[in-house]
Parts: C-alpha cells; sequence; structure tokens
C-alpha cells in the first residue's frame, strides 16, 4: 500500500474514528489527539499485514482513549464544580441518510447521556460506545479490547443497564426543543417571569460548567423557582448588543452566546411533556474555544 493510499484510507475513517474517541473522552482536543496519536501508528505499521484496516484502526483508537480516559479520571475529581462534556457541533451530514441511525449517533453524543457515561468504568465505556453507538459486532469488539467474546457480551449488558438507570428519559423531537429554546430566551429576556417559569417543570435541574474559569454556579441549582429566578437575573444582565445564536451541539439545537464575536457561553435543554426538564450551561473558555465564530 503506498503512503497515498494509507494516507486516504485513514481519511475515509477518521469521522468514526473521531466520534468513537469523543464520546469516549468528552472532549474535542482529547479526541483529536487520540486520532493522530492512531495516524502516527497506523502511519508506522506494517500495512500490507493487515486485513482490515477499519477494524485495525477503531482497535487502536479505542486502546488509545481508554488509556488517555484513566489518566484523566484523576484531573476530573479535582475539576471546579460540576463537569460537562466540551459541546461539539454535529453535523452527520449524507453519510448518515438514514433517519434512524441519526437518532442513534445523535442521543449517543447528547451531554445527558455522556454526562452518565462518566459513571462506567473505560472499558464498560468503550463496549457500550462500539457497540451502542456504532453497531460493532461483539467479535469485533472483543479483537479490539483483547477480551473473550463472552466477556465483551458481559460489559455491554453491564453497561446498558447502568446507562438506562441512570440517564433520564427527555424528547428528543429537534424542531419542539428549538422552538422551547426560542420561547424560552424570547421570556427569559423581553417576557416575565412568570412567563418563563411555565415553560419550567417543577423539578428542573440546572447544570453549569465553568470549570472555575468564569462567573457561573457551582453546584447544580433545582427546582423551577431557583432555576427561573436565576436565568431571568443573568438574561437581564446580558447586554443587548450581544449576539445569540442557534446552532446544533451534541445532536441538539443550543444557543450559543457571543461576546466581542467569540462564544462566551452555550445553553442547552432537555424537554419532556413540553417542558424543560434539564438545562446545561457552558462557561468554561477552554471547551468553547473550538466553536465556530462564522
Amino acid at each position: 500500500m503506498t503512503a497515498d493510499a494509507a494516507t486516504e484510507l485513514f481519511e475515509e475513517h477518521r469521522p468514526v474514528l473521531t466520534g468513537v474517541a469523543y464520546r469516549m473522552l468528552g472532549r474535542v482536543a482529547d479526541a483529536e489527539d487520540v486520532v493522530q496519536e492512531a495516524w502516527l501508528r497506523w502511519s508506522a505499521a506494517a500495512r500490507e499485514d493487515v486485513r482490515e484496516p477499519r477494524a485495525f484502526l477503531v482497535r487502536i483508537t479505542t486502546r488509545l482513549a481508554i488509556d488517555r480516559l484513566r489518566h484523566l479520571r484523576s484531573r476530573r475529581e479535582s475539576y471546579t464544580g460540576p463537569w460537562l462534556p466540551e459541546p461539539v457541533v454535529t453535523d452527520f451530514g449524507p453519510a448518515v441518510p438514514d433517519t434512524a441511525e441519526r437518532a442513534v449517533l445523535a442521543d449517543s453524543v447528547s451531554l445527558a447521556v455522556l454526562v452518565v457515561l462518566e459513571s462506567l468504568s473505560p472499558l464498560e465505556r468503550a463496549v457500550f460506545v462500539l457497540r451502542e453507538a456504532f453497531g460493532f459486532p461483539y467479535a469485533e469488539i472483543a479483537t479490539a479490547l483483547d477480551r473473550t467474546e463472552a466477556a465483551v457480551r458481559q460489559l455491554a449488558g453491564r453497561a446498558r443497564r447502568h446507562v438506562d438507570e441512570r440517564r433520564p428519559r427527555y424528547d428528543v423531537d429537534p424542531a419542539e426543543r428549538r422552538d422551547l429554546t426560542e420561547r424560552f430566551l424570547a421570556a427569559a429576556s423581553g417576557g416575565g417571569i412568570e412567563q418563563l417559569l411555565a415553560l419550567l417543570a417543577p423539578d428542573v435541574r440546572l447544570v453549569s460548567d465553568s470549570g472555575g474559569k468564569a462567573k457561573a454556579p457551582r453546584r447544580i441549582i433545582e427546582t423551577a423557582d431557583k432555576v427561573g429566578r436565576f436565568l431571568f437575573a443573568v438574561a437581564h444582565g446580558l447586554d443587548p448588543d450581544d449576539e445569540i445564536r442557534i446552532v446544533e451541539l451534541n445532536g441538539g439545537p443550543a444557543a450559543v452566546f457571543f461576546v466581542d464575536g467569540k462564544p462566551d457561553a452555550v445553553f442547552q435543554i432537555e424537554i419532556s411533556q413540553g417542558v424543560i426538564q434539564c438545562a446545561y450551561i457552558i462557561r468554561n473558555p477552554d471547551k468553547l474555544s473550538g466553536l465556530p465564530v462564522e
């Protein structure tokens, strides 16, 4: 295989490799580092001996992601305030024409699911991502992780039960989420507090991630009254000249707030039965630098 052919083959599989790494790590820069290391190993490999390049590349990427995740765990234990994944633009494009497959990919990259995945062991997370998000056969996952197929099936079952028990059940219709996002922003900035509170579930939660590097609550806020009054106050403190754009992030619509042309905050909601059940605010500048500014 020539060097050009090897490069072309790697680029063909890059979206899958990046998708696996991001779902494993929850941070774009870490995912890109893992994929770059996978490229270096692919470049140095005896490629003529590789019968299935896709399986080979997924195996390398998964193992590198597991190693990095184990290293990151200690860093996240000392993180200031709640930790949320780095928001990422999701545009599956024509590569994923099937509506059902799009729904699976969008769900597997949602903030709610990625937060739950943080509570899995690195091996359980790898199995869950490969099986549930990308549909890899158990035998292929077993080879990637150097485990027996029986062990992988056991890991998959345990991970799926854990996720099913902990993940909240939200409505995922993007049009409904966008509509409620826009109505909430309008109520927060131009309406009254009662209009805003009507859009919140009684037990709504607000989770903010600043990493201690920006102003945001360092604890989860709960109940409609507390969440509503906090967001109402924040909205009325915004500069009217600041720009707000609705962008698809992590499989759903999100409001991105720009200050001086740079992303300053991401606001995303999860809904059920027509009201907001959970709201996320990401203000850690390290997690916003990768968002598009145009």
